[in-house]
């Protein structure tokens, strides 16, 4: 079993279920003035980051464009309890348009026939894609894994 911190943890079915849920990411990252922040979020796993939409004037672009390191949970909601922790650094890109990775979190979110209905609201309207590259993972599922403070 791939320990926790490991990049490998990525292709765990605890991970893979996750990734492929429509539950939302929390994305925690540090504000100006130094204090933590976390919002929910939807996200797209291309294999190899997640990735956000954001409007382009969304305050945390700046945060994050001052401070790039950002982690994320994505929660499962049924006991025992599955938690994938992803530790990062985002890059933030403005695009004149819908990224196809919103679009594809939009079908997986609201299905295909809303997401596309949803999209097609913001189409044609600048987008900022945040891209987070994994550079720590942890997994918690209750049963193999627990919060380290439960296996000390």
């Amino acid at each position: 079993m791939a320990q926790q911190g490991s990049l490998e943890l990525l292709n765990d079915p605890v991970a893979t279920a996750l990734l492929g849920s429509a539950n939302p990411a929390r994305l925690a990252y540090t504000w100006m003035d130094g204090s933590p922040r976390v919002v929910p979020i939807w996200f797209h796993w291309t294999g190899d980051q997640l990735v956000l939409g954001s409007p382009p004037k969304a305050p945390k672009l700046r945060a994050l464009a001052a401070d790039p390191r950002a982690a994320l949970t994505i929660d499962g909601n049924e006991w025992p309890h599955k938690v994938l922790l992803v530790r990062g650094r985002a890059s933030v890109e403005i695009l004149q348009d819908v990224s196809p990775e919103y679009e594809r979190a939009a079908a997986r979110y609201f299905g295909p026939e809303q997401g596309a209905a949803w999209v097609g609201t913001l189409r044609g309207k600048p987008m900022a894609r945040i891209a987070i590259t994994p550079g720590w993972v942890g997994i918690l599922d209750f049963e193999t894994r627990y919060p380290s403070a439960l296996t000390l």
